[in-house]
C-alpha cells in the first residue's frame, strides 16, 4: 500500500506575514512531524509569474520564504522541499493536462472569473488584461499536485475549488491514458485560523495590511501599534467579537490565555496595553526563530543547496513517472515497439544493470533499456568487486554517481545526459 502523501507549497509573491504563518506554515511543520506521511513542501515561483513582473522580488521572496519554512522548524531531511521551477516535469505535466483539460471547466475558475466581471462592471472587454497565466493557473495546481501523486492538499477553503478542478483534470487523463493519476483531496483543518490585518479584513498583501512575520523587534511593535481598534475608552468594557487584535492574540495564545485577554477586554483594559499584550505574546514565539532566519538569509547559497537536494530527491519521482506518461501519450522512441495496443496496457519495463567478463578478462558493466539499448558502458576494471562496488554506487545514488565514476566510464552516442538521469532512476 502506498503511503500517505501530503502536498502544499507558498508562492513566492512577498515577504512571509503572520497570517501565512498561522494559516499555513505553522501547521504544515507540525503536521510534517507526523509519522506515516511522505511531505511535499514547495516554493512557488512558476505561479508567481502569473501576479509579479519585477523579477527580483521573486528572487527575494524565494530567499525569504525559503528561510521562513526552515527557521519555522521544516526538516528538510523528513520531507521533500523543493522548488517548483527545479522540477522541468511540472510544466511538461502541465502541457499534457492542459490537452485534456476543457475551457468551459477553466472558465468556470473563480480568479478567472472575478477579472472578467471587474472587467465587464467597468464596461471593458471581458479578457482585458488576462494573460493565458491567470486562465491557466488551475492547470498548472493540478500538475503540482498530480505529478506527486498526492492524496491531500492543505489549503484555505478559497482553494477547494482548484482541488476539485485537479480531480477533474485527473479523470479525463486517466480516461483517456488509464488509472496513472491519483485523485487528491482538499485537507481543510477548521482549527487554523484566518487572520485579520491591520484595517480588520483578511490579512494579505493585496490589501497591504500585513505584519511581517520576521520583522526586527521593535518593527513589530511598531506594526501592532497600528492595529485598528474603536474608540472605547480605557475603563469602558470591549468586545472581543470582531476585534482584530483579540483574534490575532487567539491565534497565538493558550486557552488560558485567551480567557485572562476576554475578560481583561471586559474589564476595560487600555487599547494600548491589549497591544502590549499582544506584541508579548508573538514576539515570545517568533523570537527564537528570528536568529535562524536572518542567518539564513545571510547564507543564500546554503538555501540554494538545500534547494537542490530537495529538488534532486523529488525528480527521483517525478523523472520515472514522467517516462510513464510520456510513453503512455503516445510520445515514445521510434526504436520502441509500434504496437497498436491500447496505451491503458502498456507495460513498461525498466533499465537494467548488467556485468560482464570480456575475453581480455577484464571485468565491465553496461546500462541497457528494455530493448537492450545500450545507454552506459563501463571501462575495465580488474576484480568483479571493483565492477559491483561502481554498479551499487550507481544502484543507490542514481545520477549523482557519475561524477565520481566519469573516469571509468564512456559516453554513448546519442543518450543525453538527461536520458541517462531518467533511466538510472528508473532502473531495477
Amino acid at each position: 500500500m502506498s503511503p500517505l502523501r501530503v502536498l502544499t507549497g507558498i508562492t513566492t509573491s512577498g515577504t512571509p506575514h503572520l497570517g501565512n504563518y498561522v494559516g499555513a506554515i505553522r501547521p504544515a511543520v507540525r503536521a510534517s512531524l507526523a509519522p506515516g506521511a511522505e511531505s511535499f513542501y514547495f516554493l512557488a515561483d512558476y505561479h508567481a509569474l502569473i501576479k509579479v513582473g519585477e523579477p527580483a522580488r521573486i528572487q527575494r521572496s524565494t530567499l525569504e520564504i525559503a528561510a521562513t519554512w526552515l527557521a519555522a522548524g521544516l526538516d528538510p531531511e523528513r520531507v521533500t522541499f523543493y522548488r517548483q521551477s527545479d522540477i522541468p516535469e511540472i510544466p511538461e505535466l502541465c502541457w499534457l493536462l492542459t490537452c485534456v483539460t476543457g475551457k468551459g471547466l477553466l472558465n468556470r475558475a473563480h480568479a478567472y472569473k472575478a477579472s472578467v466581471d471587474k472587467n465587464t462592471a467597468s464596461g471593458h472587454d471581458a479578457d482585458a488584461d488576462v494573460t493565458a497565466g491567470l486562465f491557466m493557473y488551475p492547470v498548472l495546481m493540478a500538475a503540482d499536485i498530480l505529478l506527486f501523486k498526492a492524496n491531500q492538499v492543505p489549503v484555505g477553503r478559497d482553494q477547494i475549488q482548484h482541488i476539485e478542478m485537479a480531480r477533474d483534470i485527473a479523470q479525463s487523463f486517466n480516461h483517456l491514458y488509464g488509472e496513472h493519476m491519483v485523485l487528491p483531496e482538499a485537507l481543510i483543518e477548521a482549527s487554523v485560523a484566518t487572520l485579520p490585518g491591520l484595517d480588520g479584513r483578511k490579512m494579505s498583501k493585496s490589501y497591504d495590511n500585513t505584519i511581517a512575520l520576521f520583522a526586527p523587534r521593535e518593527q513589530l511593535r511598531k506594526q501592532i501599534a497600528g492595529i485598528v481598534t474603536d474608540s472605547k475608552a480605557p475603563g469602558e468594557a470591549k468586545t472581543c467579537e470582531g476585534s482584530a487584535l483579540f483574534e490575532i492574540y487567539q491565534a497565538f495564545a493558550s486557552t488560558e490565555e485567551t480567557t485572562a485577554l476576554r475578560a481583561a477586554y471586559a474589564e476595560g483594559i487600555a487599547w494600548g496595553d491589549a497591544k502590549q499584550v499582544l506584541f508579548e505574546r508573538i514576539d515570545r514565539e517568533i523570537a527564537p526563530m528570528r536568529d535562524s532566519y536572518e542567518a539564513l538569509i545571510n547564507d543564500p547559497g546554503k538555501l540554494e543547496d538545500i534547494l537542490q537536494a530537495g529538488a534532486l530527491k523529488a525528480r527521483r519521482l517525478t523523472m520515472p513517472f514522467m517516462a510513464t506518461l510520456r510513453q503512455n501519450v503516445g510520445l515514445r522512441n521510434l526504436r520502441s515497439s509500434t504496437e497498436t495496443a491500447s496505451a491503458k496496457s502498456v507495460k513498461i519495463a525498466k533499465p537494467t544493470l548488467k556485468q560482464y567478463r570480456e575475453k581480455d578478462g577484464l571485468f565491465y558493466f553496461k546500462l541497457v533499456d528494455a530493448r537492450g539499448r545500450l545507454l552506459l558502458q563501463s571501462l575495465s576494471f580488474e576484480s568483479p568487486r571493483e565492477a559491483a562496488a561502481a554498479i551499487a554506487q550507481l544502484q543507490k545514488q542514481g545520477s549523482q554517481a557519475l561524477a565520481g565514476l566519469q573516469d571509468k566510464l564512456e559516453s554513448v552516442q546519442g543518450v543525453s545526459a538527461e536520458d541517462l538521469a531518467a533511466a538510472l532512476m528508473q532502473m531495477d
